[in-house]
């Protein structure tokens, strides 16, 4: 091979790597709203075809899902097959609403899974230990990129809603961050979740400790801040929140779209795009 043939195979070989490298990460925190008939106009028979084209448009690689029941998940899964999910509901039983975590079978392999509980005793299906009213839990994975091999942590979670859960959430938000805390440093961490709580409370304190607010550090922002509008379109707190861990941000933008004045649900997803290193 000449000097110049070696050169010009390095070169190609550079930018080979450049392009592997250069490939982002599509992550979707989505709260879908479970089937509720006193939703009226709004119940999931209606929305569902919304939640669908949303997610079409969006092509994320990994969404995680909150308030997800099966008959849900089933539909998703049918309608959109380039998706496989897991995930169990978080009663005892295995029923309930589901952490439920969709990816893209072309980009992304599962490498390992799991659940634990939000509770004192973390590894006993649908447990509660801190006076709310329903179990709380994470769903989580290792996942690998097919295209090159890198891998990520994704954890999913859905914390109390009532005002007076609000030591509950803080409880919650330090059993994920010991959680998150027994992990490999060089292996990036993403956390998706409905947090029922604002950006000022404990809660996010624990976990921005150690994570980045992809909101609030990603260098290109899109969208209003405020997630929750039950299905007003006027959202009025972030209680939605993406954060990362040792993952280049790129850009996070929330999604209100809407067809007939209809929205796929009562929260706007958010889409955080990163790289991995």
């Amino acid at each position: 091979m000449s000097r110049w043939s070696l050169v010009l195979a390095g070169l190609l070989g550079l930018a080979s790597m450049q392009a592997r490298a250069a490939d982002p990460l599509s992550v979707m925190s989505f709260n879908i709203r479970l089937p509720a008939e006193s939703d009226g106009v709004d119940y999931w028979e209606t929305r569902k075809p919304l939640a669908v084209r949303m997610l079409r448009e969006q092509q994320p690689d990994v969404i995680g899902l909150q308030e997800l029941v099966k008959a849900q998940a089933d539909y998703l899964a049918r309608e959109l097959p380039q998706y496989a999910w897991f995930g169990r509901g978080r009663e005892a039983d295995g029923g309930g609403e589901h952490m439920g975590v969709f990816y893209r079978k072309d980009r992304l392999k599962v490498i390992e899974s799991g659940d634990f509980w939000l509770s004192d005793t973390p590894d006993v299906a649908g447990s509660i230990t801190w006076g709310h009213p329903h179990p709380r839990m994470v769903t989580w994975a290792l996942f690998e990129q097919r295209s090159d091999g890198r891998r990520f942590y994704l954890f999913n979670t859905h914390l109390p809603y009532r005002d007076e859960d609000e030591a509950a959430r803080l409880k919650g938000a330090q059993a994920i961050a010991r959680h998150l805390a027994t992990l490999p440093d060089d292996v990036p961490v993403v956390l998706t979740g409905d947090f029922n709580t604002t950006p000022d409370s404990d809660a996010h304190a624990v976990l921005a400790s150690t994570l980045q607010d992809a909101w609030t550090t990603a260098p290109r922002v899109e969208g209003i801040d405020a997630t929750f509008h039950g299905f007003t379109g006027k959202a009025d707190r972030r209680i939605d929140w993406i954060f990362v861990r040792g993952a280049q941000l790129e850009s996070i933008t929330s999604v209100t779209t809407r067809w007939n004045n209809r929205y796929p649900s009562d929260h706007f997803p958010l889409v955080a795009t990163l790289r991995l290193p």
